[in-house]
């Protein structure tokens, strides 16, 4: 494996009789990052997260973390790695805190620490203050974040989250991203999220891989894919602003590399040869235009994933992927 991916499958496969659930997976996440894997329900991710903590054996294929194989080495593999499931499950009748020392027992903290790591837990997840108060009195979102305090006194290499925000409200789902982006950027760990919204993912993820009937149709980071699918060649901008007059339009074309601007109803679409935004900004501020609305259309993760399905023949996926679009809105 090569030293800078802690995650690597190579050929992964899982079969249930003809039902072909992982198809021929092979997958690096690298050290660190934050790797997204997205795909609508029933495309094989649990599975591919089971395999991975060694918890289900592949019909064919390895995968390695952190160098170790989840299928001879599944001990080596859940001490290295900590997992959220989409429902996670603690003892209600016991508190927040105890349960989190039940943890702290099964995985080894010595117990000179484990009061201390078992607070930090607490008080970096917002629930230092209830964490005397039986487990089962804690909303979903209160949950979710105990599940990551549970991570935390746990201590491992690896984080692998399955659904993370699912029935959260907007304030929980706000909370656990930036939890999320601290258990990468500021400790170090590798975070592998599962999920099939697709705006959450693109806010926190360094790279993506859109996962379709078992299979790995496309990996990297977003902006990368959306250069697979629509291409370098031109850009399309949306822009609503506090006037659409001839003023306004002498200004974009005067902008290098633009190619077209058209009105659209309440908003003008421009087509250029590059990315003008920031010019595009520092120009109708100096002008005194009103800026409300800028979005680079063709290159949001919910385009590449629709546009996936456009190129790609015999996957028949649009109902689950409309369920996917559904669940952005």
């Amino acid at each position: 494996m090569a030293a800078n991916y802690i995650i690597e499958a190579e050929g992964l496969t899982k079969k249930y009789d003809k039902l072909v659930a992982v198809d021929n997976l092979n997958l690096q996440i690298k050290s660190g990052e934050i790797y997204g894997l997205l795909g609508p329900n029933g495309a094989g991710k649990t599975t591919t997260i089971l395999m991975m903590l060694g918890l289900s054996e592949p019909t064919a294929g390895r995968v390695l973390v952190d160098g170790y194989n989840s299928t001879t080495q599944p001990i080596k593999v859940k001490q290295t790695t900590g997992y959220l499931p989409d429902n996670i499950g603690f003892y209600e009748d016991l508190t927040g805190r105890e349960n989190l020392r039940f943890i702290a027992r099964l995985n080894g903290v010595p117990g000179k620490y484990m009061d201390e790591r078992i607070d930090s837990a607490l008080e970096r997840v917002g629930l230092l203050d209830v964490g005397d108060k039986a487990a089962g009195t804690y909303s979903r979102g209160m949950r979710q974040r105990l599940g990551i305090a549970d991570l935390l006194v746990k201590d491992p290499k690896v984080v692998i989250l399955d659904e993370p925000t699912l029935g959260l409200d907007p304030e929980g789902i706000e909370y656990m991203l930036q939890l999320i982006r601290d258990l990468s950027k500021k400790d170090g760990r590798t975070v592998l999220i599962s999920s099939h919204l697709l705006h959450q993912v693109q806010r926190v993820c360094d790279r993506v891989g859109i996962f379709v009937k078992g299979r790995l149709l496309a990996s990297g980071p977003i902006d990368t894919l959306a250069d697979q699918v629509f291409g370098k060649d031109s850009y399309m901008l949306e822009l609503k602003s506090d006037s659409h007059g001839k003023e306004l339009f002498k200004l974009i074309n005067s902008i290098p590399g633009v190619l077209d601007v058209t009105a659209e109803s309440d908003k003008l679409v421009i087509k250029s040869e590059k990315d003008i935004r920031r010019e595009l900004t520092v120009k109708m501020f100096e002008s005194g235009f009103t800026l409300l609305h800028l979005r680079l259309l063709e290159r949001e993760l919910d385009d590449i994933y629709r546009k996936y399905f456009e190129k790609k023949e015999g996957l028949d996926a649009r109902p689950n992927l409309q369920r996917v679009r559904s669940a952005v809105q």
